[in-house]
């Protein structure tokens, strides 16, 4: 299947599901949101030649984690029930997403630190922060399949890790093109930030909660990818 038919179908799920989608991510996104406004605020209030971090910054960023981990596990979840033809409510979700959540923030991790140890390593270099920066970026195409691995196929972190780094391969030109929908999302989400933060906190909450989960528009294609490369394809519901 065509790339731009996988963006279609991916477009045409996230339309129809619409309100199926907000009442499962929306709480999730509101908080995450939330969480990460908190620590903004924080880290600008602090020495930046010697900030402190103490035991409330520790535990915020441990929530955000977790609620990203459940948010993640939700959404892929979801996701995978709606392919099969199911239609389960937002709260059998999110109960059934539970179990997800250790091995997910596991795999998280773990895909965390071989996305970002190129562009730490080059950095020591000068220019060449550039070629880590690339590097980091293929294995990010490489490893954008491991939630799935772990929430569909039920693999543990580390098989996750390695199952989505094979399952990639033959995809990865299309992958990189999919989370290249992250750039223009992003910009445009940082500028209606910007443009809500003169105006107060809740209106920056509700934009940046928004464009958040416009955003998951990416998580959506990324999975529509995975099932007809995965299996062959069948029109999502």
């Amino acid at each position: 299947m065509s790339l731009s038919a996988i963006l279609t179908e991916a477009y045409n799920f996230f339309r129809n599901h619409l309100g199926q989608l907000a009442a499962l991510v929306m709480p999730l996104l509101l908080l995450q949101v939330g969480i990460q406004l908190w620590l903004g605020t924080e880290l600008t209030k602090m020495n930046a030649e010697a900030p402190e971090f103490g035991a409330s910054h520790m535990l915020a960023v441990m929530l955000l984690l977790l609620v990203f981990s459940l948010l993640i596990a939700a959404l892929t979840l979801f996701l995978d029930i709606r392919s099969q033809g199911h239609n389960p409510s937002a709260g059998m979700v999110l109960k059934a997403s539970v179990p997800f959540v250790p091995p997910l923030l596991l795999a998280g991790v773990f895909s965390g630190l071989a996305i970002l140890a190129p562009v730490m390593l080059f950095a020591a270099f000068g220019p060449l922060w550039l070629v880590g920066l690339v590097l980091s970026f293929y294995l990010f195409a490489r490893l954008a399949y491991v939630n799935f691995m772990v929430v569909v196929e039920q693999l543990s972190p580390l098989e996750a890790i390695k199952a989505s780094f094979n399952f990639s391969g033959p995809i990865v030109l299309k992958t990189i093109t999919v989370l290249m929908l992250y750039i223009p999302l992003s910009l445009i989400g940082g500028t209606l930030s910007n443009a809500a933060q003169s105006v107060g906190l809740p209106l920056q909450l509700l934009v940046e909660t928004l464009a958040a989960f416009i955003g998951l528009f990416v998580n959506v294609a990324l999975f529509r990818l995975y099932m007809v490369s995965r299996t062959p394809s069948s029109p999502v519901a």
